[in-house]
C-alpha cells in the first residue's frame, strides 16, 4: 500500500507538472518565432564599429576583418581578402616584374580607400613608388575599359563556340572583370599612373633603407641586422603613436595601416641569407617576421612582403619563412624558361601558386584546391584564370601521332628486307 501511494503521488505530481507546464506554454508561447534583442548585460563592442571602415568586410566564414589586395581575383582565392593583423608573402618572380605589379595594386588600394600607407624599401624610395601607382577605374569607365581591353587581346578562337572538356565545365569560373554590385576591391588601369591629387591628399610613411644606415654599427652577434632592427623600430612607433592598436583610446584610429616591405631579404637589407648556405645570420629574418606578426596580430594593420625566395640557398630557411607567414603566394613567370616558347603556354605570362591560405588561431593552415592557376599581363589588366589546354593541341597531336607508325613501318621494311636477303619484300 505504501508503495502504492508513493507511485500514485509522484504520479500525480508529474502530471500537475506536465498541466503547469502545458498552461504556461499556451499562455507564453504564442508563436514559436522569437525576436531576439540586445543582452543587456553584453556591453557594446568595437566589431559593428569595424565593418564600419571603409574598404573592409567581414569574412562570411569566421567574421574576421578582411581588406582586399587590390586584385579582387586574388581576393576570391584567398577566400575574400585579406585578413586584418596578418602577413601576406609574395614570392619574387625571377625578374621581379609581375611581383611589384602585386605590390603597387596593394598600396594603390590603400590610397582609394583612405587607408594609411607605410612603404619600406632598401631598393627605392617610397616617394618614387608611389608616384608609379596605377589609376583606378571607377564606376562608368571600369567596364568600357575592361571590355576594351579583352576585345584587344581576343584571339581568333576565341570568337568561335567550342563545346571544352567537361573536367573545366564543372570548375567554378574565375571572376576576371569588374562587378558592378561589389564595392570591396577595385580595378587598376596599369597604362595610366594615379593621379597626383590622390597622392597627396593619402596619409603615408616612407621607410628608405640607405637613409637609416648610420656610420657606426653595434650589433650584438646572433641578433637582427641593422635594417630588421630599424624598420620594426619604424613600424612600431607608427603603430603606436597614430592609435592603431587601440591602446590610448585619445588616439584610437578607425582605420587601417597598410605596410608594404619590398624584395624582403635581399642582401640590399643586409642579410646574407641570398648569398650563402651557411650564413651567420640565419635567423635574422625568422625572428623579424615572429616580432612583425606579433605586432600585426594587437593592431588594425594588413602587411604584405616581397621576397626573392629563389635566391635563398637554404631551403630550412624557406620553409621557416612560409611557417611564419599566414598567406603565401608564388609567382612563376616564364621569361627565360623552355615554357616561353610552349604552344600550350602561348596565352599566358607565368603561373601563380598559392601555397598557404591562413586559419587563424589554429596550428594549422589551409591548402587552396585550385593548383592549375596561371596569369596574363594585359595593357590595362593584370588577369589570372585557369590554365586550360589550347583547342587546337589535338590537331597537332593526331598528326604527330599519324607520322610514328609510317616512320615505324619504314623502319620494319628496311630491317624485314635486310633479313630477306637484300629483297625489299618479303615472299610467303
Amino acid at each position: 500500500m505504501a508503495a502504492a501511494a508513493t507511485c500514485g503521488t509522484s504520479a500525480g505530481n508529474k502530471g500537475c507538472t506536465s498541466a503547469a507546464a502545458a498552461a504556461a506554454g499556451g499562455k507564453n508561447n504564442v508563436t514559436s518565432f522569437q525576436r531576439k534583442g540586445p543582452r543587456a548585460s553584453v556591453p557594446d563592442s568595437g566589431c559593428a564599429r569595424l565593418v564600419s571602415i571603409a574598404g573592409t568586410r567581414p569574412s562570411v566564414r569566421n567574421g574576421q576583418l578582411l581588406v582586399s589586395t587590390g586584385l579582387p581575383a586574388l581576393d576570391q582565392l584567398l577566400g575574400g581578402g585579406l585578413a586584418v593583423g596578418t602577413v601576406l608573402l609574395i614570392e619574387e618572380d625571377k625578374y621581379n616584374i609581375y611581383s611589384s605589379l602585386l605590390f603597387k595594386y596593394f598600396l594603390a588600394e590603400g590610397v582609394i580607400n583612405g587607408h594609411t600607407l607605410l612603404v619600406a624599401s632598401a631598393k627605392e624610395d617610397p616617394a618614387d613608388i608611389l608616384q608609379e601607382l596605377p589609376a583606378p577605374l571607377l564606376d562608368d569607365n571600369c567596364k568600357k575599359d575592361f571590355d576594351e581591353d579583352v576585345g584587344n587581346h581576343k584571339t581568333p578562337e576565341s570568337n568561335i563556340k567550342m563545346k571544352i572538356a567537361w573536367r573545366y565545365q564543372l570548375l567554378p569560373k574565375m571572376e576576371p572583370g569588374p562587378v558592378s554590385s561589389s564595392r570591396f576591391g577595385h580595378y587598376y588601369d596599369l597604362s595610366k599612373r594615379m593621379p597626383q591629387e590622390l597622392i597627396e591628399t593619402s596619409k603615408w610613411h616612407g621607410f628608405f633603407f640607405p637613409e637609416k644606415l648610420s656610420p657606426t654599427l653595434n650589433i650584438e652577434p646572433c641578433s637582427l641586422t641593422h635594417g630588421y632592427i630599424k624598420l620594426l623600430q619604424f613600424i612600431q612607433n607608427v603603430i603606436y603613436e597614430e592609435g592603431f592598436d587601440g591602446s590610448n583610446p585619445q588616439k584610437k584610429q578607425k582605420n587601417i595601416l597598410r605596410i608594404g616591405i619590398q624584395n624582403l631579404g635581399s642582401p640590399l637589407w643586409g642579410d646574407d641569407i641570398c648569398c650563402t648556405e651557411n650564413c651567420d645570420n640565419s635567423h635574422s629574418l625568422t625572428k623579424f617576421l615572429y616580432v612583425l606578426r606579433g605586432l600585426l596580430r594587437t593592431s588594425l594593420s594588413a602587411c604584405i612582403i616581397t621576397m626573392p625566395t629563389h635566391l635563398i640557398q637554404n631551403k630550412a630557411i624557406i620553409a621557416r619563412v612560409t611557417n611564419l607567414s599566414d598567406t603565401v603566394v608564388g609567382l612563376e613567370s616564364f621569361i627565360g624558361s623552355e615554357r616561353e616558347t610552349n604552344p600550350l603556354y602561348k596565352d599566358y605570362h607565368g603561373l601563380i601558386h598559392i601555397r598557404q591560405i591562413p586559419r587563424l588561431n589554429n596550428l594549422i593552415y589551409d591548402v587552396s584546391d585550385v593548383k592549375d592557376l596561371a596569369f596574363k599581363l594585359k595593357r590595362k589588366l593584370f588577369t589570372i584564370e585557369r590554365l586550360h589546354l589550347p583547342p587546337d593541341l589535338s590537331d597537332t597531336v593526331s598528326r604527330s601521332s599519324k607520322q610514328i607508325p609510317a616512320a615505324s613501318s619504314r623502319l620494319l621494311g628496311q630491317e624485314c628486307g635486310v633479313m630477306a636477303g637484300g629483297r625489299k619484300h618479303l615472299d610467303f
